[in-house]
């Protein structure tokens, strides 16, 4: 009994471990990218969004969400089996043609994440991409067909647009925000 609470222990670790990772990593970005202070990063309780931190000396919470390919990326990131919900999202998007899975797995994704309710006043969910064969131009290419649902408690949905954050970061919501990113300087 304790070896699968420690086991379950660990898990929860990973999945803040992830979580604020990427969050770093985004925020890194975004300084660099707006010139814009973002700091002190923690992590919240269920209710709230995975984490917060003070943009411009304002609250800002961030819910973080990796997309994958497949199940076999997705554990091999991860380093362990998945949950049954992931577990049947992935199988599922393996029926969807290759040349429409990106725009299918980040429009599931947006979708779940968008029906969550968040005890929080601005939230914005950031999207790391955990797939190495998703180029930044591909995920680029996708925004102008992606179903947004028409509610949801998100201010702007920001794309890394890998694990390292090197192809940078793509606003995809509100879609002013995303026009703007792609006109030329």
């Amino acid at each position: 009994m304790s070896g699968l609470a420690v086991s379950k222990r660990e898990q929860q670790q990973e999945k803040i471990n992830l979580e604020h990772d990427a969050a770093r990593l985004f925020m890194r970005l975004y300084e660099h990218k707006f010139q814009l202070h973002m700091r002190h990063i923690w992590h919240n309780e269920p209710a709230k969004p995975d984490v917060s931190c003070y943009l411009s000396e304002q609250r800002l919470d961030l819910e973080i969400a990796h997309l994958y390919g497949s199940e076999a990326e997705a554990m091999h990131i991860l380093g362990r089996p998945l949950s049954l919900q992931t577990h049947q999202q992935l199988l599922a998007l393996q029926q969807v043609p290759a040349e429409h899975r990106l725009l299918e797995a980040l429009n599931r994704l947006i979708a779940q994440k968008g029906q969550k309710t968040y005890d929080s006043e601005r939230v914005w969910l950031v999207i790391r991409n955990a797939n190495p064969l998703w180029r930044c131009e591909d995920l680029l290419q996708q925004r102008p067909h992606l179903l947004l649902p028409t509610q949801h408690p998100f201010e702007q949905i920001w794309l890394v647009g890998d694990m390292a954050g090197l192809s940078g970061i793509l606003p995809l919501y509100p879609l002013e925000l995303w026009q703007k990113s792609i006109r030329p300087q």
